[in-house]
């Protein structure tokens, strides 16, 4: 796979040096051990509180270090990518940071990390450091395991120890919070992919339609694959299993996850699956869905959860420094305001409908036509654009045709308005907005003035005014002018003859201006109409016949 780096043994150090250059000026500093000894600390801290520590390898960002600063890490101590920081690294952190009340480390449970922490914690008493150590184990991915792995739940207890030490309390009193916190989380996690360490080769173990689930964070394999399903099913599987590790009764609280590489958009869905399981009522606080302990780019999210009671709410909601850390917003539902409802409008446009046999056959026959014409303007429109004009048109078409008895027919400027209003909702892209603002403006010249060919000029006026095209940008544009110019005079069949030498015009023109096709080149715009152009003319080809 692709990455953005220069060379692989420099990408941890130039990316916590990045984190420094854009964090807030003089909030975090890094000791000049660098590059072998990797420690990111609080630029102002000066040792009169309990030191909260963390870290192990790199590739977790924003943790460890995205989490230093008031209210939560003291320090973070960082190996290369998946690699356990030195004993050597951490004691350093531990001697730079920890001042009479002591320093707590707080460990994700790899053997790597407990050992390393766990000897410069030794070797810090030995200096005469008071030091505690609390180890988070909070994967329930594998049950029958004797030692859980650390996974993003460690994130609540960074959280919580923070918060006891940053009130002054002692270093016993906020190791025991930890403690007792990391015994009441549950985490579990999910991925559509492995992830990819920059400068080695990868290789994806999981097939087109398979996930995997329970796996770890840093690309180890998870306890089982499962086939692709909706995320409401993936979800629900997800609570099946974290549901019988939560102790009965009482409140939680809900971390959500993104491993690295879920889009936004995906995450938010999760979100909404989750909030609509049947975990969702033993759920009082949300944080997330953030990136906040990832596995570089692992296609994958997990859901972490925490027992609450009145202290760890407290100290899970207080406000922090760091901005990776994701407020906590109680649970709540959905807030709905009416929309406000559509007024009568132009000569009734949206109020009562009104017949009219020739309006009625007129729309019927334009509709029909475009919806007959989807296949051929959507191949026109795959070698000049993204391929959708025939579908997004006849979209439009099968609208109206299924709001036909509810238009005002009788009522020429209030049919224009409605017409404007069902392509402005139904109608996707560009395409629908242009003609809403077509319609709509036509609709306003034909109820001051009743002549339709104006009105529409003047709708034309409008649209070319708000959508920046004109004739010769190789557009509708260049079918639609020179037609309206024509019915001006009166003669339908010249309006018709106009509109199509226009579309025609469109294929000797070898640079677009405006739409999706001024972003293709001269060799793929040869010889190809405009297939909004070709719409238009045929729409007055529909007009002229039944004139």
């Amino acid at each position: 796979m692709k990455h953005f780096f220069n060379r692989r043994e420099n990408i941890v150090t130039e990316a916590l040096d990045g984190l420094l250059l854009t964090s807030s000026s003089g909030r975090l500093a890094r000791l000049d051990s660098f590059p072998d000894i990797k420690v990111i600390l609080r630029a102002d801290w000066d040792k009169s509180k309990v030191a909260i520590i963390s870290g192990g390898g790199a590739g977790h960002e924003p943790s460890h270090a995205g989490f230093v600063g008031k209210g939560m890490l003291t320090a973070a101590v960082s190996g290369e990518i998946f690699a356990s920081p030195s004993v050597d690294a951490v004691l350093t952190a531990i001697r730079a940071v920890a001042g009479e009340k002591g320093a707590l480390l707080i460990v994700k449970n790899y053997t790597g990390d407990r050992l390393n922490f766990g000897l410069a914690a030794e070797k810090a008493r030995a200096e005469g450091f008071d030091v505690e150590m609390v180890i988070v184990a909070d994967d329930i991915a594998i049950p029958s395991i004797n030692q859980p792995r650390g996974v993003a739940g460690t994130l609540f207890v960074h959280k919580i120890a923070g918060y006891h030490a940053e009130r002054g309390e002692d270093l016993k009193t906020i190791a025991a919070h930890a403690a007792a916190a990391a015994g009441d989380i549950v985490s579990l996690g999910m991925s559509l992919s492995t992830c990819s360490v920059p400068g080695q080769a990868h290789e994806d173990r999981l097939g087109a339609d398979e996930g995997e689930l329970g796996l770890g964070i840093h690309g180890e394999p998870g306890v089982e694959r499962i086939t692709l399903q909706p995320v409401a099913d993936i979800v629900a599987t997800m609570v099946a299993r974290l549901s019988p590790a939560l102790r009965e009764g009482g409140n939680y609280a809900l971390l959500i996850n993104n491993l690295g590489a879920v889009p936004p958009l995906e995450m938010t869905v999760i979100a909404k699956a989750v909030l609509s399981s049947a975990l969702a009522d033993r759920i009082r606080l949300i944080i997330g869905p953030s990136p906040m302990m990832t596995a570089l780019n692992m296609n994958g999210f997990s859901l972490s959860l925490i027992r609450l009671d009145a202290v760890r709410e407290a100290a899970l909601t207080a406000a922090v420094e760091p901005h990776a850390w994701m407020p906590a917003v109680e649970r709540h539902e959905i807030r709905i305001i009416a929309a406000p409802r559509t007024s009568a409008g132009l000569n009734g446009a949206n109020g009562t409908a009104g017949e009219n046999d020739h309006n009625r056959r007129l729309i019927t026959a334009l509709c029909e036509h475009l919806i007959s014409q989807e296949s051929e303007l959507n191949r026109l429109d795959g070698r000049v654009g993204d391929g959708d004009t025939g579908s997004t048109v006849a979209s439009g078409a099968r609208s109206v045709l299924a709001r036909l008895d509810t238009l005002p027919l009788d009522r020429p400027a209030a049919t224009l308005a409605s017409l404007g209003d069902i392509l402005g909702t139904s109608m996707g892209g560009s395409s629908g907005v242009l003609l809403s603002i077509f319609f709509t403006a036509a609709a306003k010249a034909m109820a001051d003035k009743a002549d339709i060919s104006a009105a529409l000029l003047a709708g034309l006026d409008r649209m070319t005014f708000y959508g920046g095209a004109a004739v010769g940008d190789r557009t509708m544009v260049d079918a639609l002018s020179p037609a309206l110019q024509a019915l001006a005079s009166g003669d339908v069949a010249a309006a018709a003859r106009a509109a199509a030498a226009g579309a025609e015009s469109t294929k000797t023109m070898m640079k677009a201006r405006a739409g999706r096709a001024s972003y293709v080149g001269e060799r793929d715009l040869a010889g190809v109409a405009d297939p909004g152009a070709v719409a238009v003319a045929g729409a007055f080809g529909v007009v002229a016949s039944l004139a």
